[in-house]
């Protein structure tokens, strides 16, 4: 149950503000820790400041999201949406230029498969990678264990998928909305855009799972405000309305304000961050194999 879950508890956040206050330390200690021989201006133009370190993970939401549309078997919606949310919890503590957002996702996204019961072996998983596999499958196994430290170990992740099944059985049950059904295809659309926000990390699945269906019968010129009223917040309606309208319309904001197309960008931030990052966690520089071996030897 999402009240009582590590998700509530420890990735539920006040406002954007908290968010953008956790990604601008997690940029500094970045260049505090490999910047300390260089002058301010010389820092400022060699690393990425937080607004490109944002610009790439966002970037990277959407190559993952095609990666999984192309993906073989068929993956679900809920089996993304949760390795979209590891990969935003992820980058609130730690730099992409300490850790690749193109490592980092692939991983996150084999590690939803396993919480999320799609049963694909490793082997099944990298076919669907282009590329060296053999690296691919290596960087997946040296960052799971890292990656579930991170996100705190809290696996499980709640969606609004249910909770908009449940409203549309519960608006077909107690209202008088002919084909509530109707409302899906906006529905899908209104959620298929929050997912690339910051709404995981605000807002209670419920919340957006309700600010969706409201939009969505507002879509197709229906009128929910007594469901609302009457039927959800019942007697104490009066006490909790304010604060759910205002829910709702942050929600609507966030939605309408979906990130800008940043791909002309990206050539110019990807190129730097190539020179800037952490050439330990490069899988294809000679650091990160020396890395690597000197943990093999010490293991032994």
């Amino acid at each position: 149950m999402f009240p009582t879950s590590t998700q509530k508890t420890n990735w539920i956040f006040k406002d954007e503000l908290d968010l953008n206050a956790l990604r601008e330390d997690a940029n500094q200690k970045f260049i505090t820790r490999f910047g300390s021989h260089m002058s301010p201006e010389d820092r400022n133009t060699f690393f990425l400041d937080a607004n490109e370190e944002h610009i790439i993970q966002k970037c990277h939401e959407y190559i993952l999201r095609d990666f999984c549309h192309k993906f073989q078997p068929t993956m679900p919606k809920y089996v993304f949406a949760t390795a979209l949310n590891y990969l935003k919890r992820f980058y609130l503590y730690n730099s992409v230029m300490d850790y690749h957002p193109k490592e980092i996702m692939v991983t996150c996204l084999f590690l939803a498969c396993k919480v999320d019961e799609f049963n694909v072996s490793l082997a099944q998983f990298v076919a669907n990678i282009k590329g060296n596999q053999s690296r691919a499958t290596t960087v997946i196994l040296n960052n799971e264990l890292f990656l579930m430290e991170q996100i705190k170990y809290n696996l499980k992740v709640h969606h609004p998928f249910k909770a908009i099944e449940g409203f549309l059985l519960d608006i077909k049950t107690r209202t008088r909305m002919s084909d509530p059904d109707r409302m899906r295809t906006h529905i899908d659309s209104f959620i298929d855009k929050l997912l690339f926000t910051d709404a995981c990390l605000l807002f209670a699945p419920s919340q957006l799972a309700l600010a969706a269906v409201l939009h969505s019968a507002s879509q197709i010129k229906e009128n929910l405000d007594s469901y609302v009223t009457d039927l959800l917040l019942g007697d104490t309606g009066s006490e909790h309305l304010k604060d759910l309208i205002e829910v709702v319309r942050r929600i609507r904001i966030l939605h309408v304000r979906i990130a800008d197309d940043h791909t002309k960008e990206l050539s110019r931030i990807s190129k730097k961050l190539d020179k800037c990052r952490n050439q330990e966690n490069n899988p294809f520089s000679e650091k990160y194999k020396d890395r690597i071996q000197e943990s093999l030897n010490n293991s032994l």
